[in-house]
């Protein structure tokens, strides 16, 4: 559910409600009490991510004991033999 900002022009108060998006925008001032609060046009907020599975860290095979597995060992090409066809 998002948050709003709401301002009411009579007393200058400035506020967010939370409320899901099916409901009415509010009418009344919380501090003032009177009608005419008008809903502010906002950037909004990024998107907040929270619990596990969302960083590749969550997804490490891990081996039993807590070990990590070793990187695989490469061994270097062998060198391929220089030809002397191109020579004269």
């Amino acid at each position: 559910m998002p948050t709003y900002e709401y301002a009411c022009p009579k007393c200058g108060h400035e506020f967010e409600q939370f409320q899901s998006m099916r409901d009415e925008p509010l009418k009344k001032c919380p501090k003032c009490k009177k009608t005419g609060v008008k809903r502010l046009v906002g950037g909004g907020a990024g998107l907040i991510f929270k619990g596990t599975g969302f960083y590749i860290t969550d997804y490490k095979n891990k081996r039993p004991g807590g070990s990590e597995p070793k990187a695989a060992e490469s061994k270097p090409a062998a060198a391929a033999p220089k030809s002397d066809a191109g020579k004269k």
